[in-house]
């Protein structure tokens, strides 16, 4: 059984994620935990005036939560009375990133589905503040899906790699899992210079010919410097729904998560981005 952190802020970007989330997993039994942590929007809160006033707001913010979660349950069994899904709800006065981390720890999440942006929902940024933070500072895979994406059904995921880490196998085992009841094909891109690999990048290669050995996998190397560029080629020409990538030290997601480039990681980004983490939580 999978298991499916899905934070939200009651926006339609998040709801859009939510529905995404129940269509894409119709195929697996999965418990998804739908949490809501509100203590960046309390302290925001314009009732928050004085400290006298500190717990009366507290407590209406936490009973909207409670109350914004029962009735967000209540709309998902509609959309999805599905006898393999279980609903839970976790209202939390905490940080996203903080509760995010807590709760896979905890739960043992597979993966968090979320909107690439929240209530903001500013058109000159891909990634909202929300969703970069998660990307960067929780340790578990996040699936970010754009504004009105709808398209649960992918048929071509992209993946590049410079088989230069030795990849987690329960990161590509989502990835496996994510694809198989689509049939994806998963396109494995290497961009480099020189079309010759290392035995620390032919190990690698292998490591992930075999963990996706389920799947249908293609690899293509491109020589190139500008990997951006050949990314964003390969998204427009190759029909990719899903663009998978590997953030840990070092890698390309994290040089395009670095704040003053967050616009640029983005490649214009109007598909999901799966971004594995690659890093132990046990």
């Amino acid at each position: 059984m999978l298991s499916i952190l899905l934070p939200t802020d009651f926006s339609e970007n998040s709801m859009n994620a939510i529905k995404y989330a129940l269509e894409f997993f119709k195929y697996q039994r999965t418990t998804f935990y739908f949490m809501h942590a509100y203590q960046n929007e309390f302290y925001d809160h314009d009732d928050l005036t004085s400290r006298e006033v500190f717990n009366d707001v507290l407590d209406n913010i936490r009973n909207e939560s409670h109350a914004n979660l029962e009735n967000l349950i209540s709309k998902v069994k509609k959309i999805a009375p599905h006898p393999r899904f279980i609903f839970h709800s976790i209202s939390a006065y905490n940080t996203l990133v903080e509760e995010a981390n807590l709760i896979a720890d905890g739960k043992n999440i597979d993966l968090i589905v979320m909107g690439t942006k929240g209530k903001s929902d500013e058109r000159h940024i891909v990634f909202g503040s929300q969703t970069f933070q998660v990307l960067k500072y929780v340790k578990c895979p996040v699936l970010a899906i754009p504004s009105n994406y709808t398209n649960t059904q992918p048929k071509n995921i992209l993946f590049p790699s410079n088989f230069m880490m030795p990849y987690k196998r329960r990161e590509l085992k989502l990835l496996s899992i994510l694809a198989k009841p689509y049939r994806s094909k998963i396109n494995v891109l290497h961009v480099s210079t020189s079309q010759k690999l290392s035995i620390r990048q032919e190990d690698n290669k292998s490591f992930i010919e075999d963990a996706l050995s389920e799947n249908d996998v293609n690899f293509y190397h491109e020589e190139s410097k500008k990997i951006a560029d050949v990314i964003k080629t390969y998204i427009e020409e190759k029909d990719i729904d899903i663009l998978t990538m590997v953030n840990t030290q070092h890698s390309f997601l994290e040089d395009m998560l670095f704040p003053s480039n967050i616009d640029k990681v983005s490649l214009g980004l109007k598909i999901p981005l799966l971004a594995m983490q690659n890093t132990a939580r046990f």
